[in-house]
């Protein structure tokens, strides 16, 4: 039997948590790369973005549950409330507490970061619609995860926000720039989902859940995450060439071959069965593919 503290380690899925943390040492990275880097705005940066994510996932797992979403039909991992290990009033209350703590570390960032007035509000604007995005993506009774509205959210927050917003709290600049490989890093974390609605794209049109997927089909969705995947690696090349004058700035290069073995079988799979042991794979190309390129650009200084 699982203990109680594995039962909610599962249902905060872990394995999900490279997507923030990616975001985080990117935007990072970028601002030290032009000699801006606070150690505690980037520990405190990717303390907030953790508790998103998993606030996002138990919003996820209690709002699929409600929708009749998480069923036996469903190919990926049980959820806590599907299994019966976590009662739906037990999960609202985690994701009460979760908000709190986010509101908590959010606040303390901010704290960190700035002293102008506007600055401070701004961001406190971006940590409340974060936190509504996180729930409303399934829960409520229009979630926009179900209007195929769910690839430009990850884009927006896991991408443009995620990785723009970090080397704004660092630098209090933005520079067009970051744009690149915040699109990039957007982009690798919408194959995640990408993956994860192939896999599911029948149960989910069963259900009613109406992702782009859903929406654009199998066959579609495939090309649709080779595409992904080919503009993120565009996104980085373009920005080493007009921005890195060195050649370990490149460093990200040596993802391209686990990017493109991943993406050929995907595009060759036949069904949501083989889809689903890719989930892991797509995590760690992204994850690797921000590592990589994080640590050439610290080193190209």
């Amino acid at each position: 039997m699982q203990s109680t503290f594995a039962i909610w380690l599962d249902a905060a899925r872990p394995k999900t948590l490279p997507l923030a943390i990616a975001s985080i040492i990117t935007g990072s990275a970028i601002a030290a790369w032009q000699a801006h880097f606070s150690l505690s705005i980037a520990i405190m940066a990717l303390i907030t973005a953790i508790l998103l994510q998993t606030l996002s996932n138990l919003a996820n797992d209690y709002g699929d549950a409600v929708q009749g979403t998480d069923n036996d039909d469903r190919l990926g991992p049980q959820r806590a409330i599907q299994s019966g290990l976590i009662t739906q009033t037990s999960m609202k209350k985690a994701i009460a507490f979760t908000i709190v703590l986010t509101i908590i570390s959010g606040l303390y960032l901010i704290s960190l970061a700035f002293s102008n007035p506007t600055d401070i509000f701004g961001f406190i604007l971006l940590g409340v619609f974060a936190i509504i995005a996180s729930i409303t993506y399934t829960m409520g009774t229009k979630p926009y995860g179900y209007r195929g509205l769910g690839d430009i959210s990850v884009l927006i927050f896991f991408g443009w926000l995620g990785v723009a917003g970090t080397y704004y709290l660092h630098t209090g600049y933005v520079d067009m720039s970051v744009i690149l490989p915040a699109t990039a890093c957007g982009l690798l974390a919408v194959a995640v989902l990408n993956i994860n609605n192939l896999r599911d794209i029948d149960n989910d049109k069963t259900c009613g859940k109406m992702t782009l997927i859903v929406r654009m089909g199998p066959t579609w969705g495939r090309k649709y995450h080779v595409i992904l995947l080919s503009t993120a690696v565009i996104c980085l090349a373009l920005f080493a060439i007009i921005e890195i004058h060195s050649p370990i700035g490149w460093l990200f290069i040596f993802a391209i071959p686990m990017l493109i073995k991943h993406g050929r079988a995907v595009y060759q799979s036949t069904n949501g069965e083989a889809i689903r042991p890719m989930m892991g794979v797509i995590v760690k190309c992204a994850l690797i593919t921000n590592i990589l390129f994080s640590i050439g650009l610290v080193l190209s200084i």
